[in-house]
């Protein structure tokens, strides 16, 4: 079993209280019964959970809705599996709904999965998406430092020299300086 997918059902075992309802969607392989767990009104959230995540490595494009409302959901381990699961998806408007949530500064607080995301995806939204976000949280007194290093780390690991500029500016802010120097020297020389 996934890693990934061990670790989301024993927390949705636990927050389900391990009903048969849940045992029926961990054991089931019928991707039908799955998507309808998504359509379904009534549903308990770790039902949609469990259905999109499975629907999601089992590259099935109707997970994708339900995941990315996941992807900005306020709990952190809920919004890790979103980000799992779409990176594994395999649907071309991942890297756009991503980018979109990174960026969406009424929900900052929730964009550091988000984030993550476009890295691993490595779209052409990533660096645009991760530059502004990056930029907004260098402000002073800003509270989202974890959003913050998460771009500064991408950015590094992107490679992409449009991002110089900010990440020299990063270098101004003590707690985002040596994440910045590192970053930076991962970005190829230019000519």
């Amino acid at each position: 079993m996934d890693e990934e997918l061990r670790s989301l059902t024993l927390r949705l075992r636990q927050e389900s209280g391990a009903v048969p309802a849940f045992e029926r969607l961990v054991a089931t392989d019928d991707v039908d019964a799955l998507a309808g767990v998504l359509t379904e009104p009534g549903q308990q959230l770790w039902a949609r959970e469990l259905a999109a995540f499975r629907l999601g490595l089992a590259r099935d494009r109707r997970a994708f809705e339900a995941l990315v409302l996941l992807l900005n959901h306020r709990d952190p381990p809920r919004c890790a599996s979103a980000a799992y699961a779409l990176a594994r998806l395999g649907d071309p408007r991942t890297a756009r709904a991503a980018a979109a949530l990174a960026t969406n500064e009424l929900r900052v607080a929730y964009a550091f999965h988000p984030v993550r995301l476009l890295v691993e995806l490595r779209a052409p939204e990533a660096v645009p998406a991760l530059i502004t976000t990056l930029r907004r949280r260098l402000r002073p007194h800003d509270p989202y430092r974890r959003v913050a290093l998460a771009c500064v780390d991408g950015l590094g690991a992107l490679g992409d020299a449009r991002a110089r500029p900010v990440l020299d500016e990063a270098l101004a802010h003590p707690v985002l300086a040596e994440a910045a120097v590192r970053a930076l020297g991962r970005i190829p020389k230019q000519r």
